[in-house]
Formats: C-alpha cells, structure tokens, sequence
C-alpha cells in the first residue's frame, strides 16, 4: 500500500516518486498517519501544512529532541556547503562545519528514533561524521557502521523548479528506489558567478533563472511526502538497522536499481 495521497493519485505521480511498503518481513511500513518529528524546519512552511507532524524548528531548538517519534532532519547546511565560509562579499570568515551542534543532533536523533535527515548534495558534514559519500548517478549505498545508508536523489524529479541535488542519510526505514540521476532544469540552486554583473548579465540574457531565497530553501510537497513516508516506515529499536545490512535496502533488487 503506497502512502499517497488522493490528489497525487488522481495527478497520476509517476512510479519512484514515494516508496511502497516492504514485503512482510523486511521493514513492512507503519500506518501511513504516524506521528513525525519534522526537526530544523520553518514554524510557517511546507511541514506546518502536513498533519500528524511534530514541528521542531529553531525556536524550539530541535536539539533538544528526545523522542518518541521518527524523524525527519534538515539541520543547516550554511557552515557545511560550498560557501561555509560566508562567501565572497563576507567581511568576516567563518568557521567550517560551526553549525552549534545542529548536524551531529540530527544525525543522532535519525539512529535514535529512525527516520531520515537531508542535507545539500557534497555536504562537508558527510566526510566530517565518517559518513560515505553517494554516487550523483543515485542508489542507496552502505554509510556507515551503525546502520545508515546514503544516497543522492535531485529534488527537481519532486517538483522543485531548479535542480537541487541532495544527499540524504536514512536509518531504521525502508528504503524507496526513487528517481535517480540528474535533473535537465536550467534554473540553478547557487548562481555560481565571479561577479554581479555577470550574474547580471546572465539572467538579461536569458541563460539562467534565478530563484527567491524562500523558494530555493523550501521543501517540495512531493519531497516532503516521500521524506514522512519514509520516516513512517520506521522500525522500532535496532531490527531495521539489522534486517537492511543482512538483506541489502528493502524494496530494492540491488542498491542501484533504478525507475
């Protein structure tokens, strides 16, 4: 039974788009209105719309998660990315990885309670947590030792307008063979450019699209239906983590199958 909801179904989501509940046995999914912990999210956005979903976001201080329920992680990525220093125009240079402890939280409560966390795609968190880094062709691959498995997915397959790839680590979920390899947006995430005018003069030209801070940030409906699903799936205790490193990610004939 996949966890869709009526107005998907009706739209006719292609196949990949949300994970199918694993045969019995190997992580069989949770009913589709478990509670979900959305950490490091906007009080005002797409989590607070969803229902059945704890919302944990930076007036709460989602560090502080102690349970129950699985979780859905978007620590900052700011210190973590291609500009953890604060970028060009910065004044003062920041520190690498000084997030206040977001990352490490986030990864810790994902092996805790189950559950999923993203990050941008070639996140200096991965090597800094002793995680493997994903193929960009996508699959789920081995990230560590306790449990977890990684992969790169782009966000564009869910409904975001540009192409955004993003890792994501899960742990103690059923894992989806979801919509592997790279978008065909020409709308870009990060502009990349050395200076103003030639971003200015990129999108006069029409070469390039740019995209308001709100919509780069924010979490496609699509997406953030697969990361919950996902979350749901959850299994109690460490049974999961044992059953996907006995049987390779369920739902998958092999961790690189592709729809």
């Amino acid at each position: 039974m996949a966890v869709v909801t009526e107005a998907q179904a009706d739209a006719q989501v292609p196949a990949g788009a949300l994970p199918t509940v694993a045969a019995e046995g190997r992580g069989a999914a949770r009913p589709h209105n478990r509670t979900v912990a959305a950490l490091f999210v906007a009080p005002v956005g797409p989590y607070s719309r969803a229902e059945n979903v704890e919302l944990w976001d930076e007036k709460r201080d989602a560090r502080l998660y102690a349970g129950p329920y699985p979780v859905v992680a978007h620590p900052p990525c700011e210190r973590w990315g291609r500009y953890w220093f604060g970028g060009p125009s910065s004044r003062v240079r920041l520190a690498k990885g000084d997030d206040g402890g977001c990352f490490a939280a986030a990864l810790a409560a994902v092996r805790r309670w189950g559950g999923v966390l993203e990050h941008p795609a070639a996140s200096a968190a991965w090597e800094a947590f002793g995680l493997h880094a994903p193929s960009r062709a996508g699959g789920w691959i081995n990230a560590d030792f306790e449990g977890g498995w990684t992969c790169c997915v782009d966000q564009e397959f869910y409904g975001h307008r540009a192409q955004k790839a993003t890792w994501l680590y899960a742990c103690r979920v059923p894992l989806p063979s979801l919509r592997w390899g790279k978008g065909t947006s020409r709308i870009r995430v990060e502009d990349g450019y050395h200076s103003k005018e030639e971003r200015r003069r990129k999108i006069r030209t029409g070469i390039c699209q740019r995209l308001s801070h709100r919509e780069r940030a924010e979490t496609p409906v699509l997406f953030r239906d697969l990361l919950l699903a996902m979350a749901r799936g959850a299994e109690a205790g460490a049974a999961a983590s044992a059953v996907n490193s006995a049987l390779g990610p369920p739902f998958l004939t092999s961790a690189f199958s592709e729809l």
